[in-house]
């Protein structure tokens, strides 16, 4: 009936400013889309004035809506279906068991999913959804605590803030937003650059310092200079399809681990403080840009992480608690082996001089990665690791996260469609059928390609 997606949405008002709160901290309380509801439904096929059909039900049960688009279904191939965004008002309980009995099928997605047992977590379904929970942040701006090493200082806070106003601004699709870094900021960078760049041949592993050099190269790594986020961005799409979002400040575990699946980093772009270029208590700048990004150039590890990513899409609270712990005992404070030896490749290592040296060293305890059981490793977040995991390889990691990941909870599968950037929810036999037409075909290339060499 609609071959192309039909877009309505109603007109928002421009988005809440940061507060000021008491103390002097930036404070961005979510205006969300967060507590939001959002239905997807299919009409019975051809049948003449369902949408006002449907529109009426929700008049009648008193729930705004926030959003209305039409498209193509994926479930029945020859119907479409509509996603609707409810606002948190009116009946939507009995809205949503009147729009049952006159549709195919109804999914309920939202933030507030507890206490309603057929919700499943929202999760973002196309790649410019990542807007939506963008600012839906811990913390904002100049808000940093007591014993912060920029605390006391005025000039850092407004600093920070400024940074976090930039990232705040930002939507996907836009250029990433060009920062002019001051001399302080770039001594600091250069003080941990060259510290660390004198550490990386002997404690990095070799997938690391394999890329390192063309980031140097690419992309203005050098110690006079703070990269750009743009210009690493670019050399990550054209190698493995990674990119970077700015970021204002933390995000849930949740948000944060949904980007990994669109192969979306978010990074922050403010630097630590001068007093202490060597700590930092929060990721910065040195963090992201010399201890995640080289690894994301690496198709083995752009694949691991995704999948982490793709683990947590509609996964229920204690998984995401589980996957985010993963996350931390691999990607943040890896280690693997290398030809007999124990190297680092987690960002939390490879961006601080000190456990990097510690980490590669006898006091340590090192213990295999097996998610099910390294999920529910407790671990300190202010001190060295005690303990950490080691990776045979990438390529074993990412199979043994997928064989975890088989063990969430959902009614579904997900797969990342490259083409659209967008979430295919796998929970039909037609969409499964389309999948295994897709790797038949891709076998064949592989089967045409083997026989020409």
């Amino acid at each position: 009936m609609m071959s192309q997606a039909t877009i309505i949405s109603k007109n928002q008002s421009s988005a809440n400013l940061p507060t000021l709160m008491p103390g002097g901290n930036y404070i961005k309380p979510a205006k969300d889309s967060a507590k939001s509801t959002c239905l997807i439904f299919a009409p019975p096929a051809e049948k003449v004035g369902v949408l006002a059909q449907y529109l009426g039900i929700f008049e009648k049960h008193g729930v705004n809506l926030l959003h209305i688009e039409s498209r193509p279904s994926t479930k029945i191939l020859s119907n479409y279906e509509f996603m609707v965004e409810c606002a948190p008002s009116g009946n939507i309980g009995g809205a949503i068991e009147d729009v049952k009995k006159i549709s195919d099928y109804l999914n309920v997605i939202s933030r507030d999913y507890k206490d309603n047992k057929d919700s499943v977590p929202w999760f973002p379904r196309r790649i410019r959804d990542l807007d939506r929970f963008a600012n839906q942040i811990l913390s904002y701006g100049a808000e940093l605590d007591s014993d912060h090493p920029g605390f006391t200082d005025p000039e850092y806070r407004k600093r920070r803030k400024y940074f976090a106003d930039i990232a705040y601004n930002y939507r996907h699709g836009e250029k990433l937003p060009h920062v002019d870094y001051t001399e302080e900021e770039i001594e600091t960078w250069g003080k941990v650059f060259r510290q660390l760049s004198n550490l990386y041949p002997t404690h990095a592993c070799k997938e690391h310092n394999h890329v390192f050099p063309l980031l140097i190269e690419n992309c203005g790594y050098r110690e006079d200079n703070i990269p750009q986020l743009e210009d690493i961005s670019n050399f990550l799409k054209d190698c493995t399809g990674f990119s970077l979002r700015p970021v204002a400040g933390l995000l849930s575990s949740r948000d944060f681990l949904a980007g990994l699946a669109f192969r979306v980093f978010h990074s922050t772009q403010y630097i630590r403080h001068p007093s202490k270029p060597f700590y930092t208590p929060e990721p910065d700048v040195c963090h992201e840009l010399l201890g995640h990004v080289p690894l994301f150039a690496d198709p083995e590890f752009a694949r691991f992480s995704q999948e982490i990513g793709l683990a947590s899409l509609g996964a229920p609270d204690d998984f995401i608690e589980k996957l985010a712990t993963c996350f931390w005992f691999t990607v943040e404070y890896g280690v693997c082996q290398e030809n007999g030896a124990v190297k680092a490749y987690g960002a939390g290592l490879l961006s601080s001089y000190g456990e990097l040296q510690y980490a590669l060293s006898d006091k340590p305890e090192i213990r295999p990665f097996d998610p099910p059981k390294t999920a529910l490793q407790k671990y300190p977040i202010t001190e060295y690791q005690p303990l950490y995991y080691l990776a045979e390889s990438f390529e074993d990691a990412k199979e043994r996260m997928i064989k975890f990941s088989s063990t969430i909870p959902r009614t579904f599968g997900v797969r990342y469609n490259a083409y659209t950037q967008s979430i295919d929810v796998l929970d039909s036999k037609p969409q499964i059928q389309s999948l295994v037409n897709n790797i038949a075909s891709e076998i064949s290339i592989l089967m045409d390609s083997l026989k020409k060499m």
